[in-house]
């Protein structure tokens, strides 16, 4: 079974392991501040999805079977909510390469999943002549018929 990882599949591991350092660095320095502190549930988000984000790219870098996880690519862009761009960047870039041809018959392949064939229509033995369009002619109408009405002579003025 050919399993060799297409180059996108390891960007995805890098980038989403560089995400999730980012994202615990950013959470202990939000928490290291006073708002941080008083606002510290919110402030943890970013440290518990950093830790999610160093599994999931220590499960790509491995050869175990992973499902693409397109739900961490959107939390990633929703990080821009606390202001770490950096993990919007990753997530975009994550979505647009799950969606390679390549990345997903690798992850059907190593998860065991059959890849759908493209469908191709298949033509119809014997198509029905068309039939000409009946030819209808068009009569002239009585009203075109007739003489237009002769124009009044012009009004004299009355004095």
């Amino acid at each position: 079974m050919n399993t060799t990882k297409p180059t996108l599949v390891h960007i995805i591991a890098w980038t989403t392991l560089a995400s999730g350092v980012v994202n615990i660095l950013f959470g202990i320095t939000a928490l290291g501040t006073f708002i941080g502190f008083i606002c510290a549930p919110f402030s943890i988000l970013p440290i518990i999805f950093g830790s999610f984000e160093l599994v999931y790219a220590a499960k790509l870098f491995g050869t175990q079977p992973v499902k693409p996880s397109t739900n961490i690519a959107v939390i990633e862009i929703a990080c821009v909510l606390f202001g770490n761009a950096f993990a919007m960047a990753v997530g975009i870039l994550s979505l647009v390469f799950y969606n390679d041809t390549l990345v997903k018959d690798y992850f059907a392949r190593l998860n065991g999943t059959p890849t759908p064939s493209p469908v191709t229509p298949v033509p119809p033995a014997s198509l029905p002549q068309p039939t000409p369009a009946p030819v209808i002619k068009v009569l002239p109408s009585p009203a075109e018929d007739a003489p237009s009405k002769p124009k009044r002579a012009p009004r004299k003025m009355a004095k």
